[in-house]
């Protein structure tokens, strides 16, 4: 099924892949910090680039004058990166209190997220964070004597618990300790952990142990909870499935008004031959055709969109 997003973060999206002005996709030439997180392996991926206006006498005082990002990910995480951008460039931040700004408030920008995409938010936040720690490197700033204690590595060493997406035992007690997690699905769609094979749910060591570690049995209270923020739930799959024919007019719209829109400003476009269950056959056309990346734009802009927009489990395959 697809995910019910808020018009603010459809309209993000769409600005981003039209390459509209005044948005942010792209890459900052020698930025003044840069910072990656997640894996193309995982789906959602992020380099983060900031330039920044440097204060004569203190590099502290720094202000980020402009922010652009790269996004391997679905429309949640594409416009995700989008607010995290205009929310620096509009707010005067510099690189240290860029960091207040947490994943809560670009979801709360965004006018809402599908709690299953709050991991796209987070993936923002954590890019910014290494990207700030690439400044602080190249401008000689120690950010432990502002008592900021934040790392090179998105992830720290330790013990591996969830195999799939290689996360490890510290960095997801910070994260529930972080972003206040009570429960395994609220951790797996907060940092994707355990959203893989699953088998580290419940084994000893595992996501369930975790949980009763840093919490120790207590409850959650206004002290430990996070910022308010408004959570779109996910569309209700409906009663009885779509029909071929619904499920074919529904995938040749979200070609017509996301895919193709954004193939064509790069010469191409794209030919929907055949649609069989949920495998959709296409043919890429013009500048696509030939292109070397043609595997990936099949599966960073065509799946992906189709997935996020239609049904998880579509499948394009390239005729």
């Amino acid at each position: 099924m697809g995910w019910e997003y808020s018009e603010k973060t459809k309209q993000l999206f769409m600005d981003a892949v039209h390459g509209k002005p005044g948005t942010h996709l792209g890459e900052i030439e020698n930025p003044d910090g840069m910072g990656e997180h997640g894996s193309i392996a995982c789906g959602d991926a992020m380099r983060f680039t900031f330039r920044v206006r440097r204060h004569p006498t203190d590099p502290a005082q720094d202000v980020i004058t402009e922010a652009r990002y790269l996004t391997f990910g679905c429309t949640s995480a594409i416009a995700s990166s989008e607010a995290l951008c205009a929310i620096i460039e509009h707010g005067n931040y510099t690189p240290v209190t860029a960091l207040k700004i947490r994943n809560s408030d670009i979801v709360e920008y965004l006018q809402g997220l599908p709690k299953q995409k709050i991991h796209c938010s987070v993936m923002g936040a954590e890019a910014l964070e290494a990207a700030v720690f690439n400044w602080a490197q190249r401008r000689g700033v120690d950010l432990k004597t502002l008592g900021i204690d934040i790392r090179d590595q998105e992830t720290e060493e330790g013990r591996i618990v969830c195999k799939c997406f290689s996360l490890t035992e510290p960095y997801i007690k910070r994260k529930i300790r972080e972003l206040n997690l009570r429960s395994i699905p609220e951790i797996t769609n907060a940092i994707k952990a355990g959203g893989g094979c699953t088998s580290c749910h419940h084994v000893p060591g595992g996501l369930q142990d975790l949980l009763d570690q840093v919490w120790q049995g207590k409850p959650a209270d206004a002290a430990d909870a996070p910022r308010v923020y408004q959570i779109l739930p996910p569309r209700e799959r409906a009663e009885t499935e779509l029909s071929p024919y619904q499920f074919a007019k529904k995938v040749e719209k979200v070609i017509d008004e996301y895919v193709r829109p954004a193939i064509r400003m790069d010469g191409g476009d794209v030919e929907i031959l055949d649609i069989k269950g949920m495998v959709v056959y296409c043919r890429l056309q013009g500048a696509c055709s030939g292109c070397m990346g043609a595997g990936q734009t099949l599966k960073m802009m065509i799946e992906r969109t189709l997935k996020d927009q239609v049904d998880e489990r579509v499948r394009v395959i390239q005729t």
